[in-house]
């Protein structure tokens, strides 16, 4: 089988690209360059190329930036400015990795795509990974059945603590990646999402923080610094408990704060986002975000929402974050939060 593996530069998706080669499929390795960071290009694009010429594949290096800011980084940066919590990763699979770059495949001859994501497919499903302290199956939730189908990862069923030394036992020319940075959770986010954002604009507006009966209680530097949850940076007057972030009035530059009871919630609603339409009422393991754990929720889809009722409560809701459905550890789809 032809199989077309997005090369990171990294040591995953090289060990992946190994493995498929190891299965005996043809495989071609493609970098697709999204953020504007050329420095970072370049030296992945170094790793990608060393892994096409010992691997013996062909190594494809695509432009999407401008498809990538269009779909994905003016998204991020639009939410913040708008008092949404965006989730990059979970957006970018479904348009860029699984969609771009799945037609790139399919247009070089190539049958399915692979990738060095933590999860695996079942029965045309993303089901979580043998190793759920890496698993990445919350991100994929916007992919739909079609779209899996023509899925391969190598790794879903390792455990990353035995991936560096096996690579570098049967690649041993892979050892230059041996101090590799791993790639940050949103690829062209280096240190903080605020050094983003204030390309943009001005994020140091100071404003006034109010509880919820509209009293001024302190002051906040700037609504963009904030999401909901969030405790530190609010400066509260006279405060005796910790106070914490529970809503964002853009268009007044002003933060909500109260008790993390107040926090709260055992309804969730989405707009669905990737539910099909054979999607049944009923019971679900709903994940809210990325790391926490499955809560059990009664669910149901009332047009194009997604409610969850939650067996047991959550803190901290954003708008923006993803509402995934699981059915035991296979992914049945999801939407985004909105509150």
């Amino acid at each position: 089988m032809k199989i077309a593996i997005l090369l990171s530069g990294g040591v995953d998706s090289s060990y992946s690209a190994h493995l498929l080669k190891e299965s005996g499929h043809e495989v071609i390795g493609i970098y697709l360059k999204l953020h504007d960071d050329e420095a970072k290009h370049a030296m992945n694009i170094e790793n990608v190329q060393k892994v096409g010429k010992n691997l013996a594949i062909e190594t494809h290096i695509i432009d999407a930036q401008e498809l990538f800011k269009k779909n994905v980084y003016d998204y991020f940066v639009r939410s913040y400015q708008e008092g949404i919590t965006p989730n990059p990763c979970a957006f970018c699979n479904p348009l860029m990795k699984f969609g771009f770059a799945l037609d790139k495949a399919l247009e070089l001859g190539c049958e399915r795509i692979a990738t060095g994501h933590y999860a695996r497919i079942k029965e045309g499903h993303i089901q979580e990974a043998f190793d759920m302290s890496k698993d990445q199956s919350y991100f994929l939730f916007g992919l739909k059945k079609e779209v899996v189908e023509k899925i391969i990862f190598p790794l879903g069923d390792l455990l990353k603590s035995d991936i560096k030394p096996l690579a570098f036992e049967k690649l041993p020319w892979l050892g230059s990646l041996e101090k590799y940075k791993e790639s940050q959770e949103i690829c062209f986010v280096e240190k903080s999402y605020i050094d983003i954002l204030k390309r943009h604009g001005n994020v140091d507006q100071k404003g006034l923080v109010k509880d919820t009966k509209g009293v001024v209680i302190g002051e906040h530097k700037g609504y963009m610094h904030y999401t909901i949850g969030k405790r530190k940076g609010l400066t509260i007057d006279g405060a005796h408990d910790p106070h914490f972030v529970l809503g964002l009035d853009v268009a007044t530059n002003t933060i909500v704060a109260g008790k993390k009871e107040e926090l709260y919630t055992t309804t969730v609603k989405a707009q669905n986002f990737s539910l099909g339409e054979d999607f049944v009422d009923g019971e679900y393991g709903v994940k809210v975000r990325y790391r926490s754990p499955k809560s059990k929720a009664y669910v149901k889809k009332v047009g194009n929402t997604i409610i969850a009722e939650l067996e047991e409560g959550v803190y901290g809701i954003a708008s923006g974050q993803a509402l995934v459905l699981y059915k035991d550890d296979i992914v049945i789809g999801g939407g985004w939060i909105q509150t």
